[in-house]
């Protein structure tokens, strides 16, 4: 396993894989990796060569979020990439990635402007770019997202589309903890009281998706439940409980065709997000 931290050697090594017709499997990253990450990482095995990004993209924090707190740690990153086979990491500096300036930006409409996209207004743009520099960095055949960030991986399935880029995009099952936590690099920041509390949000999730499964079609009812089960909780605080269409992540009121629930739940400081997506068949 390589890891290398400039944009010339990743299209180097890409480059000679090519020409030894490797197909090639992509994951980006902000690094701190745990299971969820592997789960990825796993499922880009299906290709010949794989390919993770490690990089906090400071595009997409706004003022007052936690780039400067967002855990770090590259040698436990490396260990887990290459006890799960991984070929190459890039590893570049925010100086790599952008320059001394930087002016071009892609940007979206109708799906960032829901859930997330509300309360994180530059997210979605930093986001869209830092992927679509990735891609063109990386050439992959297919790249893999997890579907916890299930609003990410929508907008990034369409910018896909829209911008007729040559790759597929797979999205994967959410990796969750043993007592139903959904794994993320921002659960290290709870205390061991704000953990405990945190599982409000599976619960809840839990909660809201056996309604649908039993035949509620009323999202205001899912909802209703959801709320009521997460404000049961001292420490929890809801950014958001919402039911959308899962291609355009606009607000629905029957639960019909494909569709998203998603949570955005600040305990204490810390904002976790949870979803559950239900396919009506």
């Amino acid at each position: 396993m390589r890891i290398v931290e400039t944009i010339e050697e990743v299209r180097a090594q890409i480059a000679e894989w090519r020409k030894e017709g490797r197909t090639i499997g992509f994951v980006p990253t902000m690094g701190y990796l745990h299971e969820g990450h592997m789960s990825l990482i796993d499922a880009a095995g299906e290709n010949d060569r794989v390919v993770v990004s490690i990089f906090v993209n400071p595009m997409q924090f706004g003022p007052n979020e936690d780039l400067a707190s967002y855990p770090r740690d590259l040698e436990h990153d490396a260990g887990m990439c290459e006890e799960h086979g991984v070929d190459l990491i890039f590893y570049p500096t925010p100086e790599e990635m952008y320059g001394d300036t930087f002016y071009s930006y892609v940007d979206m409409n109708v799906l960032t402007q829901e859930l997330c996209g509300l309360s994180r207004p530059v997210h979605f743009r930093g986001v869209c770019t830092v992927v679509a520099k990735l891609f063109n960095i990386v050439t992959p055949d297919k790249a893999y997202f997890g579907q916890k960030d299930a609003q990410q991986l929508a907008i990034i399935k369409r910018m896909v589309k829209d911008l007729n880029m040559p790759l597929t995009v797979i999205g994967c099952p959410i990796i969750r903890e043993a007592d139903g936590l959904a794994k993320s690099s921002r659960n290290t920041y709870l205390s061991p009281e704000e953990r405990k509390a945190a599982l409000v949000l599976s619960r809840s999730v839990f909660l809201g998706k056996k309604m649908v499964e039993e035949g509620e079609r009323d999202a205001k009812k899912v909802i209703s439940a959801m709320k009521e089960e997460i404000e049961r909780e001292p420490l929890a605080r809801i950014d958001y409980v919402k039911v959308v269409d899962l291609d355009t992540m606009q607000q629905v009121e029957r639960i019909e065709g494909d569709i998203l629930t998603a949570i955005a739940v600040f305990i204490g400081k810390t904002r976790l997000i949870d979803n559950f997506i239900y396919n009506e068949k």
